[in-house]
């Protein structure tokens, strides 16, 4: 690339970035591009000072042989690096959002100071008619922590690098501003989670450009590196966030308003359309729900999608939270569903037998008899025409002996797509098959 790359306690497997503790000797401002994972720098301090009674660290410049004035003087040299860095080589510093961490007190005369995880960061003050941005001072990097990313679609490269792994990120910290400052006056948002914290910004330093990203989990530092390296390259091309001014609509060239116009027009087209989209999406996704009891397993995934394909076939469903047993309700009769998906080839006498506990329990506790009804997906990650038989010849000799329905995830698909596929069809007859059906339920049953 022909700049000069620097990771600091963030580790990116590249042969073009060098690597260096962040209390190492490689200067900041002597390379173009630095990468910071802030994660490790309290360490210093929380690995060699003990806390006090009220659970501060703190230390006595004085009596520490050197150790707080050492610890300052490091920030403060990081700090000019990073600022000379920024405003002078017109360079990129990405760093990760994290808390600040615990913080160490230096004792002395004058009001103990704090140094913290993010003490070194250089200061920039962006202002304009009505407000005032001051970083790092007033900034606040709240504890917060999730998965929900928002893409705000900046344009920017680094939100490309966000959206390439969107599903790996894991924020630990978002920011916010004590003086309710509007961020986007002044800086680049590149993610938000669903309430509107930023997650990731593009802060300008002059001509250069403060990152704030989130950390990732589960990307291999290679991978990692060479999206983040095609992010700096392409920003290179790219011009420093400047806020327009409040006065420039006062100097408008010819044809301006009509492409205003015509913009505001698409975007209210565009909005219209995303909702068009929205609506439609969540109607896709509540026709399809039975589909995900052809390859899910468990609890939280194929119980609830055999639930939603026997409310297809308009029975009422109850689910039994404690014991992951369905109950069933129509006029043609009741029934108890157990519902258990297996990636092997079988499902095997375990479900029966919680089938046949529910049943009991439903006659023991006056509730009188209710069909048993088991549902089973073996090999659940093989395409369902190519399953051989998913349950054990003991499962099914219970459930002949019992008068238990047995049932593939894939033939209750079946009947399900044959509900839905005919308005019109009678889906009374499609539950009665079920309900007096006695052993394994057959193709046959089910056309």
């Amino acid at each position: 690339m022909g700049i000069e790359l620097l990771s600091v306690d963030w580790r990116l497997d590249h042969p073009d970035i060098r690597r260096e503790d962040f209390f190492g000797r490689t200067s900041f401002s002597s390379h173009d591009v630095v990468f910071v994972d802030p994660l490790a720098i309290s360490r210093r301090w929380t690995k060699d000072v003990a806390p006090g009674g009220d659970g501060v660290r703190r230390t006595d410049p004085n009596h520490d042989r050197g150790f707080g004035r050492t610890l300052s003087a490091w920030m403060t040299q990081r700090r000019i690096e990073a600022e000379d860095l920024l405003k002078r080589g017109g360079g990129v510093l990405v760093c990760r959002l994290r808390t600040r961490g615990e913080p160490l007190e230096l004792l002395g005369d004058a009001p103990a100071d704090r140094v913290d995880r993010y003490d070194w960061l250089p200061s920039v003050s962006l202002v304009d008619k009505q407000h005032q941005l001051s970083f790092p001072s007033n900034g606040r990097f709240v504890p917060r922590r999730g998965r929900d990313v928002v893409l705000p679609e900046s344009g920017s490269p680094f939100e490309d690098y966000l959206a390439r792994f969107r599903d790996h990120v894991v924020y630990d910290a978002v920011y916010q501003d004590m003086l309710s400052t509007p961020i986007d006056r002044f800086a680049t948002v590149l993610a938000r989670n669903r309430v509107g914290d930023p997650l990731a910004l593009e802060i300008p330093f002059d001509e250069g450009r403060l990152v704030l990203v989130p950390p990732l989990e589960g990307v291999s530092p290679t991978e990692e590196a060479n999206a983040l390296l095609d992010a700096i390259e392409r920003s290179a091309h790219r011009p420093a966030f400047v806020a327009d001014p409040d006065w420039l609509p006062g100097y408008p060239l010819p044809g301006e308003e009509a492409l205003a116009d015509e913009l505001v027009g698409l975007e209210e087209r565009h909005r219209t359309l995303g909702a068009k989209i929205d609506e439609v999406s969540a109607k896709l996704r509540e026709a399809t729900k039975p589909k995900a009891m052809l390859y899910t397993r468990g609890r939280f995934a194929f119980l609830p999608a055999v639930a939603d394909a026997f409310a297809a076939l308009d029975f009422e469903v109850e689910r039994d939270v404690q014991r992951d047993v369905l109950a069933l309700r129509s006029d043609d009769g009741d029934a108890l569903v157990v519902a258990a998906a297996a990636d092997g080839e079988q499902v095997g006498l375990p479900a029966y037998r919680r089938l046949l506990d529910a049943v009991d329990r439903t006659i023991t506790d006056g509730a009188g008899h209710h069909k048993g009804i088991l549902v089973v997906s073996g090999s659940r990650s093989l395409d369902p025409k190519r399953r051989s038989t998913e349950f054990s010849q003991a499962v099914l000799r219970g459930c002949q002996s019992q008068g238990f329905c047995l049932v593939t995830a894939y033939r209750l698909f079946k009947l399900v797509a044959e509900a839905l596929e005919d308005r019109k069809a009678d889906r009374a007859e499609l539950r009665r098959r079920l309900l007096e059906c006695d052993g394994e339920f057959r193709v046959e049953d089910a056309r």
